[in-house]
């Protein structure tokens, strides 16, 4: 008999005299035709933020707006981000099939706008719009899966949603190629309507959600959602531009960042005045929603290293083709998904906190090995440390999902969830500012011209060509160092949480 985790209440809901009522939990599985749609919109939110990478040549050769073709990808992944927490409390207040729906009908209309835009301003917004609905998916669709399924067959859906994620991620940039080289970049955008409104269709016809029990809902925090959509938008567009269209320590980046400072100010205020704030206390005030939130952050930054910057290393050290870059990184798909279906039959027995730690104490070994790879080495060397990365974060990040929304019952499983998505998004953007940046900073100390990472590509077609190699396998090795600080981070806060997590009498591990 495997340990169980502990079924008393959270001490902010004591000291509120309740537990927040919600339907009951689903006593079967969700029909084939509702799992089929959350795995489709799960594949257009992963797939539509990678697909485009391989396509800018094309894009900028037809609209134009080299200068801001990053936008492109910033500002999709800024609108999720941004929306994360408002989806959250709308599916808490409204349900889930509402808030899927019109997330849904919004991410068909952004790819139909994109395909028919006339320049790089219009794509870009489009692209916005893109993520407003695809910020509405992420969210609802993670709560689906822990409200359709018990706690003991959730590991199934969640790994089956990582394959989904991971399989998609892998094959975006190579679709995008291929859609961009043999027929028209459009159709990278337009091949989406088909499965999109599939998805909004079996959404619409088969999801049923169970009955709501009378609850307490008050009027929608606009002036909150606002506020936080506001602040979100402003320290994530300091994050990118920072060290890029101006360096940090200037007008513009330190104008951002302190009004930043002062929108997240007003935020404190508008919530704390709300009521029925979008992202209300208990987020913080609970301690293991606290430290779920923090440590998948940690995970979010990371993450930077080995995604943005093992194909870099491939291709650049160890002179390989971008598709073989590709597949030495994607050996961590293969191996996260297998390890997170698994995860289920050592929290079983060990919790869902020690469960976490011990994963990330093996990514952040793992990370600190990359660093002690030989020079120039071999691809099946980074190949092998990340397949035991993907192993050891996939022990890591669906324990800590499953366990926080088993902790909470359905009227607050949509505003947590969506808080610890909304920080691990919040991680990646602020891991790509600052690794960016250490990796620059070493590029310069080890090089006399000036390089950049932006600069590698006509760097390497000089007569110094090792030397630059050799500066980016050290700006690799310090950008890796300081992944494995982040790991010992997540570590660190994962202390904060109890040891057992206070699973709701409803949920059963076994």
């Amino acid at each position: 008999m495997g340990r169980q985790e502990s079924t008393g209440g959270h001490p902010g809901d004591a000291a509120a005299g309740h537990i927040p009522a919600g339907p009951a939990e689903a006593a079967g599985r969700p029909p084939a035709s509702v799992v089929a749609a959350l795995m489709l919109t799960m594949a257009l939110v992963a797939l539509d933020a990678s697909v485009v990478a391989t396509a800018v040549p094309q894009i900028v050769g037809d609209l134009g707006g080299f200068s801001v073709f990053s936008w492109l990808f910033a500002g999709y992944l800024l609108a999720i981000t941004v929306t994360l927490p408002v989806y959250g409390r709308l599916s808490d207040a409204f349900g889930r099939k509402p808030v899927l729906l019109f997330g849904t009908a919004l991410f068909l209309l952004g790819s139909l706008l994109c395909g028919v835009a006339w320049d790089m301003a219009s794509l870009i917004a489009f692209r916005v719009v893109q993520g407003l609905g695809g910020g509405a998916l992420q969210g609802t669709v993670q709560t689906l899966a822990a409200d359709l399924y018990r706690l003991k067959d959730r590991p199934r859906i969640q790994a089956r949603m990582s394959s989904v994620w991971a399989a998609s991620a892998l094959a975006g940039p190579a679709l995008g190629g291929l859609l961009a080289g043999y027929a028209d970049w459009r159709w990278i955008f337009l091949a989406n309507l088909p499965p999109a409104g599939l998805a909004l269709w079996l959404a619409a016809r088969h999801l049923a959600e169970p009955a709501r029990a009378p609850g307490r809902r008050g009027p929608v925090d606009w002036a909150g959602a606002l506020t936080i959509a506001a602040c979100g938008s402003v320290l994530l567009f300091a994050l990118v531009q920072g060290g890029v269209a101006w360096p940090w320590l200037s007008w513009p980046s330190l104008a951002l960042l302190a009004s930043g400072a002062a929108l997240a100010a007003a935020v404190v205020a508008v919530e704390r005045r709300a009521a029925d704030p979008i992202l209300p206390g208990w987020v913080w005030r609970r301690r293991t929603i606290a430290a779920v939130n923090l440590a998948l952050g940690a995970l979010g930054l990371l993450m930077v290293a080995p995604t943005a910057f093992v194909p870099t290393y491939a291709q650049t050290v160890l002179g390989l083709d971008p598709v073989t870059a590709g597949l030495v990184m994607s050996a961590m798909t293969l191996s996260w998904p297998l390890s997170a279906a698994l995860s289920q039959h050592v929290y079983r027995r060990i919790g869902f906190r020690d469960t976490a730690a011990l994963g990330m104490a093996a990514a952040a070994l793992t990370l600190f090995a990359f660093t002690r790879l030989p020079y120039p080495g071999s691809p099946w060397q980074p190949a092998l440390v990340m397949l035991a990365l993907g192993a050891a974060l996939g022990l890591f990040q669906l324990p800590l999902i499953v366990g926080v929304q088993s902790t909470v019952g359905w009227a607050e499983r949509g505003t947590t969830t969506a808080s610890v998505l909304f920080c691990r998004q919040v991680g990646q953007s602020l891991g790509a500012a600052l690794f960016g940046a250490v990796a620059n900073a070493t590029l310069t100390t080890h090089l006399t011209g000036g390089h950049t990472l932006d600069a590698l590509p006509e760097a390497l077609e000089t007569e110094a060509a090792e030397p630059v190699r050799q500066a980016v396998a050290a700006a690799v090795d310090h950008v890796f160092l300081g992944a494995t600080a982040a790991a010992a981070a997540a570590l660190a806060v994962l202390l904060l949480a109890p040891r057992r997590f206070p699973v709701l009498p409803d949920q059963q591990l076994s």
